[in-house]
């Protein structure tokens, strides 16, 4: 079991700096997208964290590699998004590259993260 709270996850860490990352850049995006691409795009960085906190406090592997895999679907709809975003000209190449740095740094722990426990015979299947 995870020790101390969802915060100390590095991939977590990783995760929210990320969200973080997402927020600050899509702030410039045009107006009418507030409730189109903003929206997805913010919504699907925030779903990558929260499904590594909520997944920490499940007892079961099945059920934390469950909440993990929901993390990594959405980390990968995020991926999308910077590309689109890119190509509709809301971000520049600058900001393109500080968002895959970042998606990159998460996924990569994320999925150590998931390897781990995925691998981790102290942790029972319930």
């Amino acid at each position: 079991m995870t020790q101390g709270t969802f915060t100390n996850i590095i991939a977590w860490q990783k995760a929210h700096q990320f969200v973080l990352t997402v927020y600050r850049i899509a702030q410039s995006f045009p107006l009418e997208e507030k409730r189109g691409l903003w929206s997805q795009f913010t919504r699907a960085a925030v779903s990558i964290a929260a499904n590594i906190a909520e997944g920490s406090r499940k007892m079961g592997k099945a059920e934390k590699l469950r909440f993990l895999n929901i993390s990594q679907g959405s980390l990968e709809e995020c991926r999308y998004y910077i590309i689109l975003s890119k190509d509709l000209g809301y971000i520049n190449e600058v900001e393109r590259e500080e968002l895959d740095y970042a998606i990159n740094g998460a996924s990569w722990y994320l999925n150590a993260y998931a390897s781990g426990i995925k691998d981790n015979a102290g942790i029972k299947d319930i």
